[in-house]
């Protein structure tokens, strides 16, 4: 009798000691029945399924889309790591002044296009987003047991409307409920767009302005926007003409020359945020030992840097409204004369983000500097 009170004070006692630990398992059990889990298609048709609401990402090569989520989820805080060249613009742009804990991300994975898994590994991604251009690093990811999901830029000819709305589809896929801003940022490009069409409807083709984009200028190369990448929206967009049009080759391929530009004689020129080139270095020819002084916009003054707001204004992101605004009130300002963009840019980030801009911080989107080309090299 004495022995069977003996062994049930023992089961007793070790079920006490044991009780916590079978509460834990339960309770972790029970966590990793319920964690939600989301099946995406990526713009490669590759299918992945991984933990909804990932509290770990990790984005290589597609510049503008670390901005764009930081938007989305109005916080840097779940992204892990980025790009060198992402992290140039938001250290330049409003990006890094809107969400000061962007700047401490990681990105020392990346340079160029070169991606080092080891050190991504250390940053313990729940998934990566990639370039879906580059299929084969989303081969290398997969094979180092990364989550990876393929993001294109060129999928969608170019238009920077819809790929802003491809991109926002797989995020709200990814965070479900977290819609609703990129819905607003849709909305209010296609009323811009409407109403830019509406305005510029009675142009003649002989009154649109001829174009030219300046992607990458320096004392080696010249590169424009042909048909088959983003300069060919924004200049449809605005109801002008892009001067490069009959280019074929794609993506920031375009090499031109002097000579080029010289029968083109544009009327207008936009310099984008990924070459450290101003409107100042046309003006004073500056840069190796090109002429710019007889080209007419160069004559007129009709030389410009594009915005950098979020991020590269150039390429689709949460800016593209206003970056529409601007540019077809630099191609055609009499029709655009009652357009005041401090004022725009203002009240589109207070409706559609919340956020009150600061004089100073609109005139940073406008006044972009050489350094926000740091990290981006050009093939």
């Amino acid at each position: 009798m004495k022995n069977t009170k003996k062994i049930r004070g023992i089961f007793i006692l070790v079920a006490l000691c044991l009780a916590p630990l079978w509460a834990q398992a339960e309770t972790e059990t029970q966590s990793q029945e319920t964690v939600p889990m989301v099946t995406i298609t990526d713009n490669n048709g590759d299918v992945t399924t991984v933990k909804a609401n990932p509290k770990r990402v990790a984005i290589t090569d597609i510049y503008p889309l670390p901005s764009v989520m930081t938007v989305f989820l109005n916080s840097s805080k779940t992204i892990v790591g980025v790009h060198p060249t992402s992290m140039s613009a938001a250290k330049n742009g409003l990006l890094g002044q809107l969400y000061p804990d962007f700047l401490q991300i990681d990105t020392g994975f990346m340079q160029a296009s070169d991606l080092n898994t080891e050190e991504l590994l250390k940053l313990n991604p729940d998934v990566v987003l990639y370039n879906a251009s580059a299929k084969a690093q989303g081969e290398k990811l997969r094979a180092a047991g990364f989550k990876a999901i393929g993001i294109s830029a060129v999928k969608w000819d170019y238009d920077v409307l819809e790929t802003y709305r491809q991109w926002t589809d797989i995020l709200s896929q990814l965070y479900p409920g977290n819609h609703q801003v990129a819905e607003k940022v849709d909305q209010y490009s296609k009323e811009t767009k409407a109403m830019i069409e509406k305005r510029t409807a009675q142009l003649s083709d002989d009154d649109k302005k001829q174009v030219l984009f300046l992607f990458v200028y320096n004392d080696k190369k010249m590169i424009t926007s042909g048909k088959h990448f983003f300069g060919q929206w924004w200049a449809n967009a605005v109801n002008a003409k892009n001067i490069a049009e009959s280019i074929e080759i794609g993506n920031a391929n375009a090499v031109i020359s002097m000579e080029q530009v010289y029968n083109w004689n544009p009327d207008t020129i936009f310099i984008t945020n990924f070459t450290p080139a101003e409107p100042s270095d046309l003006y004073q020819n500056a840069i190796g030992h090109d002429d710019w002084s007889s080209v007419k916009a160069v004559q007129n003054k009709q030389v410009f840097k594009m915005p950098l707001g979020s991020y590269r204004s150039y390429t689709p992101g949460v800016d593209t409204p206003i970056t529409l605004l601007w540019m077809a009130k630099k191609v055609y300002p009499s029709l655009f004369s009652d357009i005041d963009m401090t004022v725009e840019t203002r009240n589109y980030y207070h409706d559609i983000y919340g956020i009150t801009l600061t004089d100073e911080q609109i005139n940073t989107m406008f006044e972009a500097n050489r350094a926000a080309a740091s990290g981006y090299v050009p093939d």
